[in-house]
């Protein structure tokens, strides 16, 4: 284990020093250039469009004419962001410059000033007000940024490569929506990249612990934190659970290099594992890393192996001692697969590489059975239940994030349908979610639907075809009477035995229950 929160020794000479980011801090917020300025200046469109890696709208944006004096929000978008040079007195006018220059955030280009870190305003849970630190090129204009990061150079210093460190990107805001709200505790982030995840978990944990491989993240991810007035987090360099052994903790995140690459070419996406096994490995080494009610989650990619199930294989993975929610989002053949790792790294822009490597990729599935990946998120949660629940879903369909609060429910009604049998069941009150909408389906004009549907509209939004029965109980929970009961006054209408009704219907309840329709009053 390296600490390196300790030492003001930077692992890379050519990264900034934090020790002056609350002034930085200051200026940026008052120039206006945070999440909620940056919307006002380059408008909805042209927002939208850096989150897709597209620059030019926000190039026209900030443009402005020769011996004017551009606002303060568009000098600093077209520093950090669009990483151009700024003449000099522009960037005096809302930085304190010299301090910048001295502690390495921004260089000199004759009369102009250059960033040498890409810095991004970023919005947090509750509105704060946050910056996240990474390689010039790699935040906005997207992952592709290894190629053109490398011509940033970083002030010349060729650091870029194998270790450089990526911004915001999908991922990494999908796993910050999905994280349990943390209620103190000791959280560690795994492979924490440019801190954002830190950054979430510092926002709400008594402690964090933030470990990565690369000593350049860890750099980067202390330069996150300072900038965004963030508590600070003890950072360890070091692969997966080493930097952390013989320690537990309450909340663990990760969004691991979980690239399925023939190689290692990259820190921030390849694991340097044959297929998933970094993932596989990840899953299997939380248990004795998390603290009992403690939960681990992540985001993965899987292989699709031929003559295998997918939810066999992947549900392997779970250590005893575990409940799991496993979510698959996604799935590619190999080639689409391969085509847009490839793109990551730049290597479309050689044509004679891009057929070599992707032959590479190619070569390796083949051996390996891969027919496709699967993406999607695993969350594990520390039990000392005797029978772990496992549950593998493929959802590619629309969820609302965040889903933090979801996961946690989630969980709690696992824990109820473990605990209570058919009878306590029907002796339990329910109450109907407040989402829940219902939708008849049916030819227009017939008077009877061909069936019913219940839809959630928040969280998973899930649906679930309901016949007469299930309909009419869903509907009846308002949280006074108890489900047998209920149960009883439906066998009275349809004209039904009420003891094989009772007999039969549990399990239609413990799905309505396991999907969130219906909890215990």
């Amino acid at each position: 284990m390296v600490p390196v929160s300790a030492t003001d020794d930077l692992p890379r000479t050519d990264l900034p020093r934090p020790g002056r980011a609350a002034d930085l801090r200051a200026a940026l917020q008052a120039a206006g250039f945070t999440a909620d300025g940056l919307l006002d200046l380059l408008g909805a469109p042209a927002y939208a469009a850096l989150a897709r890696s597209e620059t030019v709208p926000a190039e026209r944006a900030t443009r402005w004419p020769p011996g004017g004096t551009p606002p303060a929000p568009a000098t600093l978008t077209r520093l950090f962001l669009l990483q151009h040079a700024v003449p000099r007195t522009h960037a005096a006018a809302v930085l304190p410059l010299d301090a910048c220059l001295a502690d390495g955030w921004v260089r000199e280009d004759g009369e102009a000033v250059r960033a040498v870190v890409d810095v991004r305003p970023y919005s947090g849970p509750a509105g704060q007000d946050w910056w996240i630190v990474s390689d010039l090129g790699c935040a906005v204009g997207g992952a592709a940024g290894a190629r053109r990061a490398a011509a940033h150079g970083a002030g010349g210093s060729g650091a870029y490569g194998a270790d450089l460190v990526l911004g915001v990107g999908g991922a990494s805001t999908t796993l910050a929506g999905l994280t349990v709200p943390p209620g103190g505790g000791r959280v560690l982030d795994v492979g924490t990249g440019s801190g954002i995840q830190a950054l979430h978990a510092g926002a709400r944990a008594d402690a964090v612990t933030a470990t990565d491989v690369n000593p350049r993240a860890l750099a980067c991810a202390r330069l996150t934190l300072a900038l965004s007035g963030a508590p600070g987090a003890d950072l360890r360099a070091g692969s997966l659970f080493e930097p952390v052994a013989g320690e537990r903790f309450d909340l663990i995140v990760s969004n691991p290099p979980f690239v399925i690459s023939p190689g290692a070419r990259l820190t921030y996406r390849d694991g340097g594992m044959a297929g998933d096994e970094l993932c596989r490995t990840l899953v299997r080494g939380a248990a004795d890393h998390l603290a009992e009610g403690g939960y681990c989650q992540l985001l993965a990619n899987w292989q699709h192996v031929e003559d295998e199930d997918w939810r066999e294989r992947v549900a392997a993975w779970v250590p005893p001692g575990c409940d799991a929610w496993i979510v698959q989002r996604e799935v590619q053949d190999v080639t689409q697969y391969a085509e847009l790792w490839l793109r990551d790294a730049g290597d479309h822009a050689d044509p004679a590489a891009y057929a070599a490597r992707y032959d590479d990729w190619l070569d390796a599935f083949a051996a390996a059975r891969t027919r496709a990946v699967g993406f999607g998120w695993i969350t594990l949660r520390r039990t000392d239940a005797a029978d772990p629940a496992v549950t593998v879903e493929d959802w590619p369909h629309a969820v609302e994030q965040p889903l933090g609060e979801a996961v946690v429910e989630h969980f709690a009604r696992q824990d109820f349908l473990r605990r209570t049998d058919d009878a306590a069941l029907l002796a339990t009150t329910f109450r109907l979610a407040d989402d829940v909408v219902q939708e008849q389906v049916g030819r227009p004009g017939e008077e009877d639907p061909e069936h019913v549907v219940l839809r959630r509209q928040r969280g998973m939004r899930r649906a679930t075809r309901a016949d007469t029965v299930a309909a009419g109980f869903a509907g009846a929970c308002d949280g006074t009477l108890p489900a047998g009961v209920i149960l009883d006054a439906i066998a009275q209408v349809l004209g039904e035995d009420p003891g094989v009704l009772r007999e039969r219907t549990p399990g239609v309840i413990r799905l309505l229950v396991e999907q969130g329709f219906l909890a215990p009053a």
